[in-house]
């Protein structure tokens, strides 16, 4: 499964968070209102939940659990660029398809435009 980037979600958890507050200080405000419900759905697609509280709440143990070092999360990104020009590599050193060729009816099946 893939996870999303641990700096991402911390920027949409601080994002929804900020405009948590901002809401609740003004709750008439249609435009604070509105923006708060938008940053609260992109931590729900983010984080794949349906509430933007479970969404929060998710992120935030995804943000506490699972600390890479920093070194070990250099090695894996070194790791994956090193299997991405292997891979690259690869895909250049193998065969092309010969292009199709467009061939010509045979001479008994053609006709001139003068024929008709």
């Amino acid at each position: 499964m893939l996870l999303p980037a641990k700096a991402e979600v911390a920027r949409q958890l601080r994002r929804y968070r900020a405009w948590e507050r901002v809401m609740l200080a003004a709750p008439n405000d249609r435009t604070v209102r509105t923006t708060f419900e938008d940053s609260g759905y992109t931590l729900c697609v983010l984080m794949g939940k349906r509430c933007a509280r479970e969404a929060a709440d998710a992120a935030e143990r995804y943000l506490r659990t699972n600390q890479v070092a920093p070194v070990q999360e250099q090695n894996q990104v070194t790791c994956l660029q090193e299997q991405q020009v292997t891979c690259l590599q690869e895909q250049n050193e193998r065969p092309r398809p010969a292009t199709a060729v467009r061939r010509r009816p045979p001479a008994a099946e053609r006709r001139s435009p003068a024929g008709r």
